[in-house]
């Protein structure tokens, strides 16, 4: 990503305030579960003894940041009373707003990058219902406006109308889709769209794959198959490996994450319809947990409802 260095100018600044306002308001079923019931928690307490501690576990717990993380973030708190350090419980707001801050900083995983002149090749992957295909429409139209030229590929083959979905997002961003008829083989279709992407000078390509079951062994061997074939077509190749969780299903996305990252090393989390549930804290899970790097969130249905993951600016719309 490139990073711009100056004064911004109104509009500059007006955009980003728009983008926070609409993150803010799409998580504000989180902030009303999570931080309000912490606001009712210390009110009027004079200090953090036991019941506190029993209530704050219980809050952190239904917020589904995920049992390991719940348990360190109560660790922390209690370790900060011990030391006298926590004292006030009208500190306790801002003392775990730092620690999930520090949970969010996930470093990057370490990943090959296209030669020049050939394209970034994204591989998208997750259990059906996620909203995979939305994402990836969603996706193609980012790039598009950042000047990239974007290319959708179809190699989920098997769904019914998964192909026709897919080609209408890409209709929707204004991107080419490379597809098959309906049964094909998806890694056949995957080769397919690498030489098209490279004999078109196309910048970044996004591969939608089967969203299958992720407990079924040999449907996670056929995304193996299509994660070899690929870089059979183009050594380096997927670049990236995103997979796509619905931060609705809460902790479960949690258990998803371990399956997929173990059979294909995923580069970074997709988290959408973070603006339909009460459970955004699973993005503290999933990020801390399996040590995955939160790449991009989707906070509403609009095309452009898809951006950057910034992990300063989702902890601030939850507790601001």
């Amino acid at each position: 990503m490139i990073k711009l260095f100056g004064r911004k100018d109104n509009r500059e600044n007006k955009k980003e305030e728009s983008l926070f306002q609409r993150l803010r308001q799409g998580l504000s079923k989180t902030r009303s579960g999570l931080t309000g019931s912490l606001d009712r928690l210390i009110l009027g307490k004079k200090e953090i003894n036991d019941e506190v501690m029993e209530e704050l576990e219980e809050i952190l717990f239904s917020s589904d940041l995920g049992v390991a993380t719940t348990q360190e973030l109560i660790d922390l708190v209690q370790e900060g009373v011990a030391r006298k350090e926590l004292e006030n419980p009208e500190r306790l707001k801002e003392a775990l707003k730092g620690n999930i801050l520090s949970f969010l900083d996930v470093p990057d995983i370490e990943h090959s990058n296209p030669a020049p002149e050939e394209p970034m090749v994204i591989m998208v992957i997750g259990v059906n219902g996620v909203g995979k295909t939305t994402t990836i429409g969603k996706a193609a139209y980012y790039f598009k406006k950042e000047g990239k030229k974007v290319m959708l590929v179809a190699a989920d083959t098997f769904r019914a109308a998964a192909v026709e979905q897919l080609t209408i997002w890409g209709e929707r961003a204004g991107v080419e889709v490379i597809k098959q008829q309906e049964g094909a083989d998806p890694s056949a279709v995957a080769f397919d769209g690498i030489s098209a992407a490279v004999s078109r000078g196309v910048d970044v390509v996004l591969i939608d794959t089967a969203g299958r079951l992720h407990t079924k062994t040999n449907l996670m061997d056929e995304l193996k198959k299509i994660h070899r074939v690929i870089a059979q077509k183009l050594p380096g190749a997927p670049h990236r490996v995103w997979l796509v969780l619905d931060a609705t299903t809460g902790q479960n996305a949690i258990f998803q994450a371990e399956i997929f990252h173990d059979a294909l090393s995923v580069s970074g989390i997709i988290l959408t319809k973070l603006d339909g549930t009460a459970k955004g804290g699973i993005v503290v899970g999933v990020a801390h947990q399996i040590g995955l790097p939160i790449e991009y969130i989707g906070i509403g249905e609009k095309l452009d409802d898809f951006r950057l993951f910034d992990a300063e600016d989702f902890v601030n719309a939850i507790f601001d």
